[in-house]
C-alpha cells in the first residue's frame, strides 16, 4: 500500500489548489513545500505582494492628485516606506495562513522541505522517502535573466527583489515591457522614481491585443514612464554608488548608455524543475523546456501529472488552479476539463487591462470574419465619477453566428469587468445576449453592454 494516493510537489496556487481539491474528493494527499509558507511564488513575492504596493501607491496618486477636485482638503500624505512594506507583509502573512488553516481543516499533509522524484510513485523530502499512486508536478518558475545582466537582488534585482527594495529608488531602469515590469515600474513612478522601461521588441506587453497596449503605453507615459523600445540590453555594469546599463537600437545599432540605482529584470520566467530530473524520470519536454502533458496534465510517465508554469501555455496563478482541479477530479475518476479558450489575463496598472479569447491580430491572421464593438468609458457615467474616464471595451464577435470571440479591456475594474465576458464565452453566448442583459446603473459594466451593442444596431450612450 502506498503512504499516500497524491504527494503534490509544490504549494503554489495550482499544487495548493489542486491539493484541496483531492482532499475534498477523498484521496489521501500531500503537499512537498521547501518554503516556509505555502502559497508559492504568487502569494509570498509575486501576485499578492504587488497587489498590495499597487494598491498603496494608488492611493497616494489619488490624494495628490484627486482629493481636491472633490473637496477633500489637506496636505497629501507623504510615504514612510518601511510602513508600506510592513502593510503588505501582513498582507501575505494574513494568505499563507489561510492556506496552513485549509490545509488543516482539509486533513492535508505538509511536508516541510524539498521533494526529489526518485521514480514514478517514489518522493524523496530531504533524506525520507515516501510512496504515493499518483505525483503531481507543481512547481512553478523562477525569474528568467539576460546575458551581462547578473543579479544581486539588492540593486539588480528580480520581481523578488524589487517588492523589498531598501530605498526608493531615484531611478528605476526596467528590463521588459510586460505585466511584471510594467506594473511594479508604475508602482516606483507613482512613489517618486524616475522610470525608464527598456523592451526588446517594438511594442509592449507582447501577445495583448495591440489596441490596449497602445492605449495602455500612452497612459504610462503620461503617469511619467519612460519607453525605449527596440533596444536590445548588452549588460549592467555595477559601479560603486550607481549602475550602468548600456543597450543596442535594433534599427540602426547604436549603442546607449542608462544609468540607475535600481535595475528590474522583468524579461519572464522559466519553469523551475530542481528536483524533477526529466530526462532521468523519461518525462517528455517541449522545445521551449516545459513538461509535456495530454489535455488532462498527464505526463508521458504513468502517474505523474504536471500543472502550472511547468507547463504549456500562459504562467498565471488561475491557470494553474484550474489545472490543478482538473488534474484532481482526473485522478479521482471523474472528467476534468479546463477551457483554455476562456482564461483571462490582467494587468493591475491604472488603468487596468484585460484579455480574454481571441485578439483583433490573431483574428486577422487567422482570416476570421469578425465584427468590433467599442465603448468608451468617458461615455460611462460611473467611470467619469471617479476620474478613471480613460479606456475603452472591445468585444470581437463572429461575423456571421455572432458568438462571442474575444473581449479587451483597459479602464476602471478591468480585471473585474472581463469575468462577465469569461463567463458568457463559457456558456458559448453572443454578443446580443450581452446586450440584451439588463446592467445597473450607474456601473463600470454598462461600458461592456454598450460593447455589446455597438456589435449590432450602435451603442446607445456613444
Amino acid at each position: 500500500m502506498a503512504d499516500y494516493d497524491v504527494i503534490i510537489i509544490g504549494a503554489g496556487p495550482g499544487g495548493y489548489v489542486s491539493a484541496i481539491r483531492c482532499a475534498q474528493l477523498g484521496l489521501k494527499t500531500a503537499v512537498v513545500e521547501g518554503r516556509e509558507t505555502l502559497g508559492g511564488t504568487c502569494l509570498n513575492v509575486g501576485c499578492i505582494p504587488s497587489k498590495a504596493l499597487l494598491h498603496a501607491s494608488h492611493m497616494l496618486h489619488e490624494a495628490e492628485h484627486n482629493f481636491a477636485a472633490m473637496g477633500l482638503r489637506g496636505k497629501a500624505p507623504s510615504v514612510d516606506w518601511p510602513k508600506m512594506l510592513e502593510y503588505k507583509d501582513a498582507v501575505v502573512e494574513q494568505n499563507t495562513r489561510g492556506i496552513e488553516f485549509l490545509f488543516k481543516k482539509n486533513k492535508i499533509d505538509w511536508m516541510k522541505g524539498w521533494g526529489e522524484i526518485l521514480g514514478p510513485g517514489k518522493v524523496r523530502v530531504d533524506e525520507e522517502v515516501h510512496s504515493a499512486r499518483h505525483i503531481v508536478i507543481a512547481t512553478g518558475s523562477e525569474a528568467a535573466s539576460l546575458p551581462g545582466v547578473e543579479v544581486d537582488e539588492e540593486r539588480v534585482v528580480t520581481s523578488t527583489g524589487a517588492l523589498s527594495l531598501g530605498r526608493i529608488p531615484k531611478r528605476l531602469v526596467v528590463i521588459g515591457a510586460g505585466v511584471i515590469g510594467l506594473e511594479l515600474g508604475s508602482v516606483y513612478a507613482r512613489l517618486g522614481a524616475e522610470v525608464t522601461v527598456v523592451e526588446y521588441l517594438d511594442h509592449i506587453t507582447p501577445g495583448l491585443d495591440k489596441g490596449l497596449g497602445k492605449a495602455l503605453q500612452r497612459s504610462m507615459k503620461k503617469q511619467g514612464l519612460t519607453f525605449i523600445l527596440g533596444a536590445a540590453v548588452k549588460v549592467v555594469e555595477k559601479l560603486k554608488t550607481k549602475l550602468k546599463l548600456t543597450y543596442e537600437l535594433k534599427k540602426d545599432g547604436s549603442a546607449n548608455v542608462l544609468e540607475a540605482d535600481t535595475v528590474l529584470v522583468a524579461t519572464g520566467r522559466r519553469p523551475f524543475l530542481a528536483g524533477i530530473a526529466p530526462e532521468a524520470l523519461g518525462l517528455k519536454m517541449t522545445e521551449r523546456g516545459q513538461i509535456a502533458t495530454d489535455a488532462q496534465g498527464r505526463t508521458s510517465v504513468a502517474g505523474i501529472w504536471a500543472i502550472g508554469d511547468v507547463t504549456e501555455g500562459p504562467m498565471l496563478a488561475h491557470k494553474a488552479e484550474e489545472e490543478g482541479i482538473m488534474v484532481a477530479e482526473c485522478i479521482a475518476g471523474q472528467a476534468g476539463h479546463v477551457n483554455y479558450d476562456v482564461i483571462p489575463g490582467v494587468i493591475y496598472t491604472s488603468p487596468e487591462v484585460a484579455s480574454v479569447g481571441q485578439s483583433e491580430e490573431a483574428l486577422k491572421e487567422a482570416g476570421w470574419a469578425y465584427k468590433v464593438g467599442k465603448f468608451s468609458f468617458m461615455a460611462n457615467a460611473r467611470a467619469k465619477t471617479v476620474f478613471q474616464g480613460e479606456g475603452f471595451v472591445k468585444i470581437l464577435s463572429d461575423q456571421e453566428t455572432d458568438r462571442i470571440l474575444g473581449v479587451h479591456i483597459i479602464g476602471p475594474a478591468a480585471g473585474e469587468l472581463i469575468h462577465e465576458a469569461c463567463v458568457a464565452m463559457e456558456f458559448g453566448a453572443s454578443a446580443e445576449d450581452l446586450a440584451r442583459t439588463c446592467h445597473a446603473h450607474p456601473a463600470f459594466s454598462e461600458a461592456v453592454r454598450e460593447a455589446a451593442l455597438d456589435c449590432g444596431d450602435g451603442a446607445i450612450h456613444a
